[in-house]
């Protein structure tokens, strides 16, 4: 276990093993946006007025690319949580998401607040306010 254990970025708080863990969870993420269209489609749960969802295989890889970058640049993050410019990248990457997803809710309509949507608005709002609130912290190490 202590040999796992050292793999873990070596800062103070656990803001580093947060972006450490979001990181992994993201790379998983892309991996199934990629080996199948259903993924997306669960995550944007609006059904067109046909009953079709709003996703197909080209937007479900693009989805897959978009969060394995930001899955990068978390993980990036996670082991230089000092470096400035780094740490304000994967502010950026929540905050994108996050006015991504509350674009499709609230602005296109092709997702709901329910189900397995409700995760990636979770993560992106409590992580963007959680680095925002410890950003002087991390950046005086």
């Amino acid at each position: 276990m202590a040999a796992l254990l050292s793999y873990l970025p070596p800062f103070e708080g656990l803001l580093p093993k947060w972006l450490f863990l979001v990181s992994v969870v993201s790379a998983a993420n892309s991996i199934q946006a990629y080996r199948s269209e259903a993924y997306a489609a669960e995550l944007y749960n609006a059904r067109t007025a046909d009953g079709r969802p709003h996703t197909n295989g080209l937007s479900a890889r693009t989805f897959g690319t978009w969060t394995f970058i930001s899955s990068v640049v978390r993980l990036y993050a996670a082991y230089n949580i000092s470096n400035a410019a780094v740490y304000d990248l994967a502010i950026w990457t929540f905050g994108v998401a996050l006015l991504h997803f509350v674009g499709e809710w609230l602005g296109f309509g092709s997702a709901q607040l329910k189900g397995r949507f409700v995760s990636p608005m979770i993560v992106a709002s409590s992580s963007l306010t959680w680095m925002l609130t410890q950003r002087e912290w991390y950046l005086a190490a």
